[in-house]
Order: structure tokens, then sequence, then C-alpha cells
């Protein structure tokens, strides 16, 4: 992936709010591994807001209203369910301490979820962290089609109606590149995100 790895013995909610003002985030070699270690990629992901792409095809879908969106309604089955392994995801990189920090983080107003519900059903989600005007996405799954693409939609909705200004995608993929995501170099992106932490904490 690239970047700076390094090993972290001990993590606290307040420590990961400050690695993740500097450009750090942590991840575990496997759900199965209890250590974490910090990430600090050469090239960050980025969805630039003011240029968030959707196709035709899912504004279409969006505007159908299949799911019922909710916000924080239930972030630990979110991140629950992010965790899960799947056909499509034999592994995964959050293991139990980090489903114990972002629980935590969302007690405090600090990481949030963006969730599709289907009668009564979780269905598609996402969760990410906030702090200052920046948002970092973390994960998202899906249950059902578009479910997760219909969740990142009101995300970015969410993020430009209450003024942020970055959303940190850690890494960029064709899924993401779809929306309009772009590889940010180190440098660069420190700026940015340098400039989103003047922000006092935006309200999400």
């Amino acid at each position: 992936m690239g970047g700076t790895r390094r090993r972290s013995p001990g993590i606290t909610p307040e420590i990961l709010l400050r690695a993740y003002s500097i450009g750090l985030f942590p991840m575990a070699e496997s759900a199965d591994d209890p250590e974490i270690f910090w990430v600090e990629p050469e090239l960050r992901g980025v969805l630039p807001l003011d240029t968030f792409h959707v196709s035709k095809s899912l504004a279409k879908t969006v505007r159908r209203k299949p799911f019922d969106i909710r916000f924080d309604w239930d972030f630990d089955s979110v991140i629950a369910a992010c965790a899960e392994h799947t056909s499509g995801r034999p592994s995964t990189w959050i293991n139990r301490t980090i489903r114990t920090l972002y629980s935590a983080l969302h007690k405090v107003g600090h990481a949030h979820s963006v969730e599709a519900w289907d009668d009564g059903e979780l269905v598609g989600g996402l969760y990410g962290v906030s702090l200052g005007s920046a948002f970092f996405g973390e994960s998202m799954f899906s249950r059902r089609t578009d479910a997760s693409k219909i969740c990142l939609v009101h995300l970015v909705e969410r993020l430009q109606e209450k003024g942020f200004t970055l959303l940190d995608t850690q890494f960029t993929t064709e899924h993401l590149k779809n929306f309009g995501a772009i590889d940010v170099p180190k440098d660069e992106y420190a700026r940015m995100l340098a400039k989103a932490m003047e922000s006092p904490n935006l309200t999400f």
C-alpha cells in the first residue's frame, strides 16, 4: 500500500484523534490479530466535495429512495458488518480493538455512521471519523445493490450541508474513482489536513 507503517503497542481514543489530526490512521493485519499499526500513505485518497460525481443511473436510484437512510442510528452494527468476512471480502483489517476504539469515539461524538435500512433490516452503511472540518471515511458494506453507494451520496450531501472541507478516503479504488476520488501526495494532503484542523469541530 506504500507509505509509513508504525506498530502501536497501546492506543486510546484520545491518541486516535491526535493521530488523525497529523495524517495517521490505524489498521490491523487481520481481524484475528490484536495488534494495530499506524499507516501514513505516500498517496492519500481524497474525495473532493466540490467535484463529487454521481452517475445518472445512480442518481435515478437515489431519487427512488429504495432505502430508509439513517445517521448514527446503530453505529456498532455498522462497524460489525464492515468487519464481517464475506465471499467478496474474505479478510478484513477491522479487529476487536478497532471496533472498541471507534465505538468509544462514537460515544463522544467523533465517529459516525450512515445507514441504509430496508423493512427494519440494516442492508448497507459506512462509518468514519469527524474532526475539525474533516471527515475520515473508514469502511463500508452492502447487502443490497447500491446500498453503500447511496449511503456515500448521503454522506457527501451531509458534509456539504454542514460545511466540511475534506473527505479523506485513505486510499483510492476504482469504485471511489467513479465518484471523483483522487490521489493526493503526502505533502499536499498535509496542507489540506492542517487547514481542516484549524476549524472548530463541526457538528455531523
